[in-house]
């Protein structure tokens, strides 16, 4: 899975998660990516799940391209824990995505195939996604 190696603060604000995406909204790298319809956490079990439901589709074909790493800690407390105690210790990592941000990126395939992998891909995330081609 997908976690960050050193942070500079171990725990984080929640924060709002609005807007839409200007940085990470085009596709830089590959030919087709998966654009994020709404604002939502992604976690970093739900980045690796679509990562390797593209790659078992792919086979050896194709070059990937993950834009987006789970940064954020998101905390949580235990089960049946009293009020107080302060804030829980850190859970899992997720990352803030807004509306228009790409995720994944493909190159080196054809279009029905990278519409499939994408399609595969965007079961196992939490938001509704859209495949687009680079233009």
């Amino acid at each position: 899975m997908l976690v960050p190696k050193k942070v500079k603060h171990r725990k984080h604000r929640k924060g709002k998660n609005r807007g839409v995406a200007h940085r990470g909204s085009s596709i830089d790298f590959g030919s087709y990516g998966l654009r994020a319809e709404e604002n939502v956490f992604i976690n970093s079990r739900q980045i690796e799940a679509a990562r390797r439901a593209i790659i078992r589709y792919l086979r050896k074909g194709g070059k990937l391209w993950i834009r987006i790493f789970p940064w954020k800690p998101i905390t949580k407390k235990g089960q049946e824990v009293p009020m107080g105690g302060g804030k829980g210790g850190v859970d899992h990592y997720a990352f803030p995505v807004k509306q228009g941000r790409i995720l994944f990126e493909i190159e080196g395939i054809s279009e029905e195939k990278a519409k499939e992998a994408f399609s595969r891909a965007a079961d196992k995330l939490p938001t509704k996604t859209k495949f687009v081609k680079k233009i």
